[in-house]
């Protein structure tokens, strides 16, 4: 009888891969700089606190050296509106699939954890609009308009 040998297993796609997903918030100053250096507008250490401990879920990509190079967040009521926020990568990291990949475990927890019905929202800049609508997003126009009160802008005009 001839020698049966095992077939070599296939290789693991992402054995290699520099990046670690890290179902948590990352530390504030790497949100405050992500935030930054991806062109989302800065905001300062007292908003990042809100946001890295007001949010409904996390999820942040981070190098093999652990710098945090993607970000994304939901925040929500629990029951049924949730709204993706601070979608964020590196300039040198864009092109990857990281976005994708944050994107794809915020859905996964929201799938998991809320009640069937949930309703996903978010305002989408126009180069994350690609990524958005291939996971299912789609635009809420002409039955809907998107709106927004920056109190920022309205705090700026109404100083004296």
């Amino acid at each position: 009888m001839a020698d049966v040998t095992d077939a070599a297993a296939p290789a693991d796609p992402f054995a290699a891969d520099p990046y670690v997903l890290v179902p948590a918030a990352p530390p504030l100053d790497e949100y405050l700089r992500l935030r930054r250096e991806s062109g989302l507008t800065p905001k300062n250490a007292e908003q990042g606190t809100g946001a890295l401990t007001g949010s409904w879920s996390w999820c942040h990509v981070r190098t093999a050296e652990g710098q945090v190079v993607a970000m994304g967040r939901v925040v929500g009521d629990g029951g049924w509106y949730f709204l993706v926020a601070d979608m964020a990568t590196d300039p040198g990291h864009q092109r990857r699939g990281l976005g994708r990949r944050v994107l794809t475990r915020l859905l996964d927890d929201v799938r998991a954890r809320a009640p069937h019905g949930a309703y996903i929202t978010l305002v989408a800049d126009p180069p994350g609009r690609a990524l958005y609508e291939s996971l299912g997003f789609r635009d809420v126009a002409p039955g809907a308009t998107g709106m927004v009160l920056d109190l920022g802008a309205d705090a700026a005009s109404t100083a004296g």
